[in-house]
């Protein structure tokens, strides 16, 4: 396992630096309200209000219940110990209490913290609207602590904190042979742990709980034969690295001695959190160089060698498609290596069907050396196969072993894990034990691109995926979300973690679990599949319209919301019909317990990928849940072009593979549309009336005014010149343009991403045409590697300046 150190928080990369900040002491005394609605016509409410400040505390405190009572006052004051470096929003929320049915919110603040000053009290009266009749009066005093400063590393966006770990055993008192009927068994419960709570046996083997350091967390005892609490310990009070000694006895119990022993936990994070490249993939990167100034110099003719700092980096995007999308790859990259090109190659990421495509080659470590003959006829064959079998008795009996066997070792269980099986069972044979981390073979001396797969994190319910989704990225080294500057390495990926600390290693699962990930359809909800089968315009017009909503917004020092109405409950159950995920998939969270930096939202890293109704929110964010939801990237734009646009990256020119039966130029003109929403550098997508009409082969991109913008070479999948040409500038024969007509219409197609068995037949035209269009456009190719290496030269010379 490696265990990544604290790094430096500096400059634009933003890598992870230990840093101390101040405690205080944050007290808030809820006064009183006035103006509270009644329940019914006859009873006043019965109010009460509750207190959440998530980087405190993970419990929830309540004022008393003020029955019957439309102007309550309460005068109850809570303690939060706070650290200053944290974005601390404490939500207050005003309930109606109701013994029969779910209590009724009257309404809701979320406020900033951080707009208090040390040493001040400030007294607000915080209301609905200037009209509103409601209205809530509270107190905050902000108070410096002089106890021990805490230690946070943080990459500037998010935090990990110090914790630590209390072991308890459990024992009896006095004679082993007791002739009590219980055994003795205790629950012991630690809020805020990751643990939660754990089930104690006399004798048995001590357990463990982990905790945040600083928080005020209790260790609560309660025996089960009584459900009754035995004894309730701070834990700050407990030594650390001392062993303390408490009994405990209850009339029906036998007498029993707990042991109790807290220490330090680890400072080293086994998540990564920094917005550059991992060590690993910088090597690589420095013997890929050389493999592609060789390729270059022979390709374009150079007479001198080229220096390091001269050579581009080129990369290929593929989109998603099934079944059609990992044919056309292995045509497309067989053109590749015809035309000698595929070694100037340094980046290739796939989403969807390509990602099948990648993961089956990446299983030679030099796959991209030899002819791809052999592996094209391997996938000809499982295109072609039945796929009736997938479901035979026998083979659900496997699924269903290895499912089991998966649970039992701790991964979530959920429908994809089962669509990954079928899926492996699609395209392979046999089970193939093979991992995301048994790629790095095939990159040890560089000789293959450095292979990234694309998915998108998004919610399990209440929202859709244009409300919330974000990027995550998969490579043979490290699997990370770029927005929050947050990896683990692809051994890990699946592991439980907690506040960036490996809390339990599970086994790294079987790369057909990742491709189901990669592949996943089935966590979309309604919402989703309206935006499948429909036009995008409308859901891209309303995401571009909330991104100019949030960015004026930004993270908010107040926001307050009304108590539900029936119209808008009405409205919230067509939402949860629409946004609901019935086959949500789950993998384990490797940002769980992590905070936020209270300067995240300015961050320029997570300022150019934010992107969902929530970044200004950070205690609705991913962080807090305890697993992630994967969705094929297509339910927001068929690319996988996101990792490439990371700066660090430097890619100067992508080689755009473009599988979509519909609409040749519509998923990169909505990757522009997204980066320029964004800031983030890329050319405009501008093609002619007539292109879009009659679209070509290849068509070039790129913005004169922007070195840091890649070029961009669009192949979308057309069949133009192909229907006349055997090969490049070979006249096809009359007997031979059957062999030319490709169905590629965007229904009816024997191309449609429902087909999963083509005839050879197609395949072998899909194959060809694809191959073809690469190999009949190698002046294009070779002009935009030459403008490549240019742009690099001028970006290097204007970066001297």
């Amino acid at each position: 396992m490696r265990l990544h150190l604290p790094w430096c928080w500096r400059g634009s990369e933003g890598m992870a630096l230990p840093t101390t900040g101040s405690s205080s002491l944050l007290s808030v005394r809820v006064l009183k309200a006035h103006g509270f609605p009644s329940k019914d016509i006859l009873t006043p409410s019965d109010s009460y209000v509750s207190l959440w400040l998530p980087t405190a505390s993970s419990q929830e405190f309540r004022t008393r219940t003020v029955r019957n009572c439309r102007n309550p006052v309460w005068n109850q004051t809570f303690h939060f110990r706070i650290h200053s470096h944290l974005k601390n929003l404490l939500e207050l929320k005003v309930f109606d209490q109701d013994l029969m049915t779910k209590d009724d919110p009257i309404f809701s603040v979320l406020f900033d913290v951080g707009t208090l000053k040390v040493g001040e009290s400030q007294w607000k009266s915080f209301t609905l609207n200037p009209q509103g009749k409601e209205e809530l009066e509270v107190e905050f005093r902000l108070q410096s602590l002089s106890a021990c400063p805490e230690h946070l590393i943080t990459n500037g966006v998010l935090v990990a904190r110090e914790f630590s770990s209390l072991d308890i055993q459990l024992q009896k008192i006095g004679s082993i042979q007791d002739n009590s009927e219980s055994d003795g068994r205790v629950e012991a419960l630690v809020s805020g742990s990751y643990e939660g709570s754990h089930t104690l046996t006399p004798g048995t083997s001590p357990v463990r709980f982990h905790f945040p350091t600083c928080w005020e967390s209790e260790l609560s005892v309660k025996l089960q034969s009584t459900s009754q609490e035995a004894l309730k310990v701070p834990l700050r009070s407990l030594p650390s690295g001392h062993t303390v000694r408490v009994s405990l006895s209850a009339k029906e119990e036998p007498a029993l001695m707990m042991q109790l022993k807290t220490e330090k936990g680890p400072e080293e994070l086994a998540v990564r959190l920094g917005f550059g490249l991992c060590d690993e993939e910088q090597v690589f990167l420095k013997k890929r160089k050389q493999v592609v100034a060789k390729a270059l110099k022979q390709v374009l003719q150079l007479q001198d060698e080229l220096q390091e700092d001269e050579i581009p980096v080129v990369a290929i995007m593929a989109t998603g498609g099934g079944i059609r999308a990992m044919t056309s790859l292995f045509g497309q990259l067989s053109g590749l290596k015809e035309l000698g090109l595929l070694d100037c190659v340094s980046y290739i990421t796939g989403a969807s069907g390509s990602t099948w495509a990648m993961a089956s080659l990446y299983e030679d470590p030099d796959w991209s050396q030899k002819d791809l003959a052999g592996p094209t006829t391997a996938v000809r064959a499982q295109v072609t196969k039945s796929k009736l079998s997938v479901l035979a008795p026998s083979r659900l009996q496997r699924y269903r072993k290895e499912l089991k066997e998966r649970a039992q070792q701790g991964y979530p269980s959920c429908f994809t894990n089962l669509w990954a099986l079928l899926n492996e069972a699609l395209l392979h044979d046999e089970p193939h034990n093979y991992k995301l981390s048994d790629q790095q073979e095939a990159l040890e001396h560089g000789q293959n691109p450095l292979p990234i797969y694309c998915a998108l994190n998004t919610k399990e319910k209440n929202l859709s995926t244009f409300e919330f989704g974000e990027w995550v990225e998969f490579s043979p080294y490290e699997v990370g979300i770029p927005k929050y500057g947050a990896f683990v390495p692809s051994e890990l990926f699946g592991s439980q973690f907690f506040m960036g600390r490996l809390m339990k290693r599970l086994p790294e699962s079987r790369i057909c679990f990742l491709e189901g990930i990669w592949s996943n359809l089935y966590a979309a909800n309604l919402q989703d599949s309206l935006y499948w089968s429909s036009e995008p315009d409308q859901f891209w017009d309303r995401w571009a319209q909330d991104q100019i909503i949030l960015d004026k917004e930004e993270t908010p020092s107040l926001k307050m919301e009304e108590p539900p109405s029936t119209t808008s409950k009405i409205a919230k159950f067509f939402t949860d019909l629409l946004t609901r995920r019935p086959l949500a998939e789950a993998s384990h969270n490797f940002l769980h317990g992590l905070h936020f930096h209270q300067d995240y939202f300015q961050h320029p890293h997570f300022s150019a990928w934010k992107g969902t109704k929530l970044d200004g929110y950070p205690n609705q964010l991913t962080p807090v849940e305890p697993y992630l939801c994967l969705l094929d990237v297509g339910y927001f734009i068929n690319t996988s072009c996101p990792p490439l646009l990371i700066p660090t990256r430097q890619v100067d020119l992508i080689l755009s593979l473009d599988y979509n039966l519909q609409g040749a130029f519509q998923q990169l003109e909505l990757v522009g549309r997204y980066c320029q929403q964004q800031g983030i550098p890329f050319p405009p997508i501008t093609p002619s009336p007539e292109d879009k009409a009659l679209p070509q082969e290849c068509h070039i991109f790129s913005d004169p005014e922007s070195l840091a913008a890649p070029v961009v070479l669009h192949f979308p999948l057309v069949n133009d010149s192909f229907r006349n040409h055997s090969a490049p500038g070979v006249q096809r024969e009359p007997e031979e343009l059957a062999a030319g007509e490709v169905n590629l219409a965007s229904s009816g197609s024997p191309y449609h991403y429902t087909k999963v068995t083509y005839s050879e037949e197609d395949v072998d035209k899909l194959l060809s045409l694809t191959r073809y269009n690469i190999c009949n456009n190698q002046e294009h190719l070779l002009q935009a590697l030459g403008e490549a290496m240019q742009r690099r030269r001028q970006r290097n010379r204007q970066g001297e300046q």
